[in-house]
């Protein structure tokens, strides 16, 4: 089965992927296996790199993994075209995919499946991707023979720590949690926007990590799969928002928050000269 897996991933251009043991796996919700009918099994881990050239636009005020379409909509059309393929050729074993809302832990499984490493930051960290990778797992009570790896954590250089803009002041705020904010935001809020110029997210420690470093240096660290260049947008405008049609805005990884969310941040941008 792992093989017929890798071949078709491979066409995909997918190619770091793992397989560990149900058992072996952390499970955070346990009624989407019950949902699926898999007690025991195989897990299939699938780590998708995303960063392109478009994530290096010197304008880019939005975190990278919001340049293109939002990534649920890459793992429904994946997962729509996997799960027939590997039930055509295993039609007695029980299949189900998951992407973000999953059964298990998928850092921790990805970790396990021996995909990378758990930075300090809680993401994972893979040699030949950094930490700019989806996660997303096929799970099915098929089993095959594999292991599952010893969970390793990375260097733990504190670089990610101190470039924190905000993180780790002694407010205790998340800058990419203050950009999802609802409501009005204080003057202090849209001045750390403004000076971070933050419109959506934060890649701050990201950016800095020596393996994401590294895999830029090799070159290895840019997404060969086409979606992740298709429709981005690494620098969003009022215009470009309120523009979208209600369709288009829902494909964005930002539009879970509405509209309004993004486009206050961007209107606090071209009105920032008045707050500096």
């Amino acid at each position: 089965m792992f093989e017929n897996l890798l071949n078709f991933l491979q066409k995909k251009n997918i190619d770091l992927v793992g397989a560990l043991p149900l058992s072996a796996c952390r499970v955070t919700r346990p009624y989407l296996l019950e949902r699926a009918n898999i007690a025991s099994g195989t897990v299939f881990v699938l780590a998708i790199p995303y960063y392109t050239p478009l994530c290096e636009d010197a304008d880019r005020c939005i975190s990278a993994y919001a340049v293109s379409r939002d990534y649920h909509l890459f793992f429904e059309e994946l997962f729509g075209e996997l799960l027939p393929y590997l039930k055509k050729h295993f039609p007695t074993a029980r299949f189900a995919a998951f992407a973000d809302h999953s059964p298990i832990s998928e850092i921790h499984a990805a970790a396990r499946a021996g995909l990378g490493v758990i930075g300090k930051n809680g993401l994972l960290l893979t040699q030949k991707y950094g930490s700019y990778v989806f996660l997303g797992e096929v799970i099915t009570d098929f089993e095959i023979s594999c292991r599952a790896h010893e969970v390793n954590f990375c260097i733990d250089c504190g670089a990610c720590s101190h470039a924190c803009p905000v993180g780790v002041s002694e407010k205790g705020l998340c800058l990419s949690a203050l950009s999802q904010k609802k409501g009005v935001l204080s003057e202090e809020e849209q001045k750390i926007l403004l000076s971070t110029n933050t419109v959506w997210g934060c890649d701050r420690c990201q950016e800095i990590c020596p393996y994401n470093k590294r895999a830029k240096e090799r070159g290895s660290i840019y997404s060969p799969i086409p979606f992740f260049t298709a429709s981005a947008l690494p620098c969003p405008t009022v215009k470009n928002i309120e523009e979208m049609s209600d369709e288009e805005f829902g494909e964005r990884a930002y539009s879970w928050r509405g509209r309004e969310v993004i486009l206050r941040n961007l209107r606090i941008h071209e009105k920032g000269d008045t707050l500096c």
